[in-house]
């Protein structure tokens, strides 16, 4: 069982690993790349846990330690949950080991008493890394804020300029679905992200050619696009993408609303977010993608542990035997059928 002390312990060496971020995280995920050096940096690598070929969705910030996994929805608030996830290993073991790499001797990790010649300098070192970690959290917090707030006035500036979306737009005939209330703004779409109260705070632009991306320092996380409206005994369905959940609307009969979380992992936060507005009374299904030819299937397994976590129902795709492995989600099996005549 693990202690309070040895918790304590924990979380020391993840604030003194925090001053060791920008060659620390880049050691332990060496095929890497930084990015968005304004906000602290982030290093974007492949997750050497899974089957990664390139990098493209593991990200961990230098600045407060955070990692996240947006294809899977695996994720951590501090470096030593990353070495463990990393190395396998229990975080008691990673944070033994990167306090060894710091020079530290933590009774509670090491199982035998400190050398009294060292008790005061480490305990003067780790005060400076402690008020250092806060003042950087403070600092990072702060410029979040700012960041989300300026994207949320452009996200609503945005959106009051644009058009009603056609109909006709390429990404949307390609897709076989309809606008649903999304606007467009020259060639691109603007689909909304809101939170659970209403407010809008970031839009995901889709290019004719179906690039998406959201707005720079823009919330994502517990924010979704709703289509349809959320009604008393009536149950919403929670999805990754906007066509995924445009098709559930328009295909499935017993579907009356749908919220999309545009990734696979914000299925969670969106999930637990509407739970905790909307409470236990109202119906959830959580409809996933099934990554059938990703390693560790990322859609399935974020929908799994969502499902779990918010008490929701579960469905997915059901394939047909003659479906080619490369569909994933309800669009994909809807565009398939549709091009074969089924």
């Amino acid at each position: 069982m693990t202690t309070q002390r040895t918790i304590d312990a924990i979380r020391t060496v993840s604030t003194v690993a925090l001053q060791y971020s920008n060659s620390l995280v880049p050691d332990l995920l060496p095929d890497g790349t930084l990015k968005n050096t304004t906000k602290g940096g982030e290093w974007w690598a492949r997750n050497p846990t899974r089957a990664d070929r390139d990098a493209g969705s593991f990200s961990v910030s230098l600045a407060d330690g955070r990692w996240h996994d947006f294809a899977c929805g695996d994720g951590g608030c501090d470096l030593v949950s990353l070495a463990a996830y990393i190395w396998g290993v229990r975080q008691t073991e990673a944070a033994r080991d990167l306090a060894r790499r710091f020079g530290l001797h933590l009774e509670a990790l090491e199982g035998c008493p400190v050398d009294p010649g060292r008790t005061e300098a480490q305990r003067k070192r780790l005060a400076a890394a402690t008020l250092a970690a806060e003042q950087r959290t403070a600092m990072e917090a702060m410029v979040k804020r700012q960041k989300q707030e300026a994207a949320a006035i452009y996200a609503r500036r945005l959106w009051q300029s644009g058009d009603p979306a056609d109909p006709q737009h390429p990404y949307l005939e390609r897709k076989r679905i309809q606008p649903h209330g999304i606007r467009q703004t020259g060639t691109e779409l603007l689909i909304p992200l809101r939170k659970v109260t209403g407010e809008l705070v970031n839009i995901q632009r889709v290019t004719a050619g179906g690039t998406k991306l959201f707005l720079s320092g823009g919330q994502v996380r517990s924010a979704f696009c709703l289509l349809g409206g959320i009604q008393a005994g009536k149950r919403v369905h929670l999805c990754e993408g906007f066509a995924t959940g445009a098709t559930l609307l328009e295909q499935y009969g017993d579907v009356d609303s749908v919220a999309c979380a545009m990734n696979a992992g914000n299925l969670r936060s969106v999930a637990l977010a509407l739970r905790g507005h909307y409470g236990l009374n109202m119906g959830m299904v959580i409809a996933g993608d099934d990554d059938r030819r990703t390693d560790g299937n990322p859609g399935r397994t974020a929908a799994n542990a969502t499902a779990l976590a918010s008490g929701s129902m579960l469905i997915f795709p059901e394939w047909p035997s003659s479906a080619p492995v490369e569909l994933s989600d309800f669009n994909d099996l809807h565009c398939w059928e549709a091009s074969n005549g089924l």
